[in-house]
């Protein structure tokens, strides 16, 4: 296990600008015992393209930092955020190791203990869990320390398209009982496909599409694609096309980070509106073809993408803000999905937060006690209300 530790300076826990240093420093038994610690040196911000003075060691992979919609670490760990890769690596939640906070009285908090990193604890409760996720609301996250994974042997990127959304995430669910160890599988509707196109000069087919991504040894490698052509086959898949050098992955994931953009060039002079849910793996195609089907009858501009691999899908809305009754057609249809997933024993957010549009669906989710908890806590930790105040609560 490696560590990456990042200083920072945010806006109230929230999107945070990381400047600052950062030490890169090796567990003696990890996949990387030989790697020696490093103080790295860097003013520039720790986000979706770190500055080479930033970069980790060879060998070592920080999962985390390349999140869309040029998102930072620190912000990822006060929003509960996570990436492409969280189907294999985790989200930033199973990746935080302590965080340096801030509190509302002034008091430095360090979550696990000044200087510490280790692999599992029993001692007291999980600061760090608590402030991860807590969307700036109990405190202002300074720095952060995270876990690094060793870079893969071989990589493999590839897409899929399908003649329709149910095949398209029937394979996902199939591929996954079968536990082909992907290390992302990304849903984009045929909405969203032909934005990318556009946007990001892809000739992918203009079809509900699976971008998916394999780590490991040839060998390995070679098992994962065989399986899961299998799967995808089986399914109706019509058009699988691998991406297996450098340059042509990383085009094809820099046209997947940059959907949100591409999704705005859908209506131009319009706002872009986002929300999220995430459900039990086995009730994704259930709701994501409810959703397509809600998305058409609404008569919105919207399209759908999402870390299937993790039950989670993102709609985003072209709406304009000077058009009340379309606004309230855009709450409406959030609302509705939140509801539905929650109906399917899913969350209405699994990674864009609360803040103020879902209160209502948090109090539907937890229920009475868990947001009298959620109360008492933030009236402990921040009694004047100063962090975020209105937020999630």
């Amino acid at each position: 296990m490696c560590l990456l530790l990042l200083q920072s300076y945010n806006n109230m826990g929230t999107m945070s600008r990381c400047t600052g240093w950062c030490l890169l420093q090796s567990d003696p038994h990890g996949p990387n015992p030989g790697a020696e610690y490093r103080r790295l040196l860097g003013g520039g911000g720790a986000r979706r393209h770190p500055q080479s003075a930033q970069h980790p060691p060879a060998g070592q992979w920080p999962l985390v930092s390349y999140p869309g919609a040029d998102a930072s670490l620190c912000g990822m760990a006060a929003t509960g955020a996570s990436g492409t890769n969280a189907v294999r690596y985790g989200t930033i939640r199973d990746n935080v190791l302590n965080l340096e906070v801030v509190l509302p009285g002034g008091q430095l908090l360090h979550t696990a203990g000044q200087g510490r990193h280790y692999r599992k604890s029993a001692a007291g409760y999980n600061l760090t869990g608590l402030f991860v996720g807590s969307e700036g609301t109990l405190g202002l996250i300074t720095a952060a320390t995270l876990r690094l994974h060793p870079a893969p042997e071989t990589t493999v990127a590839a897409t899929c398209a399908f003649p329709s959304v149910q095949a398209a995430v029937d394979s996902t669910v199939h591929i996954l009982q079968a536990a082909v160890p992907v290390a992302r599988i990304e849903f984009l509707d045929e909405v969203m496909m032909d934005a990318c196109n556009r946007h990001s000069k892809l000739d992918c087919r203009v079809a509900p599409t699976l971008f998916l991504e394999f780590h490991g040894s040839e060998q390995a490698l070679g098992e994962q694609v065989q399986r899961t052509e299998e799967i995808t086959q089986s399914n109706g898949a019509f058009h699988f096309s691998w991406a297996k050098e450098a340059e042509e992955r990383s085009q094809l994931w820099a046209a997947r980070h940059n959907a949100w953009y591409a999704a705005l060039a859908l209506r131009p002079g319009c706002k872009g509106y986002a929300t999220d849910v995430c459900v039990p793996i086995s009730r994704l195609p259930e709701i994501l073809v409810q959703a397509k089907e809600d998305l058409k009858a609404s008569g919105l501009t919207g399209t759908i993408v999402g870390h299937v691999g993790d039950g989670n899908f993102h709609c985003i809305l072209l709406v304009d803000p000077e058009d009340t009754e379309e606004l309230r057609r855009v709450e409406a249809f959030a609302q509705q999905l939140g509801r539905r997933a929650l109906a399917l024993h899913g969350t209405c957010t699994g990674e864009h937060g609360i803040g103020l549009g879902k209160r209502q669906l948090l109090q539907e989710e937890v229920g009475a006690v868990g947001i009298e908890t959620m109360r008492q806590l933030k009236a402990t930790l921040d009694p004047r209300g100063l962090m975020n105040p209105g937020k999630v609560l």
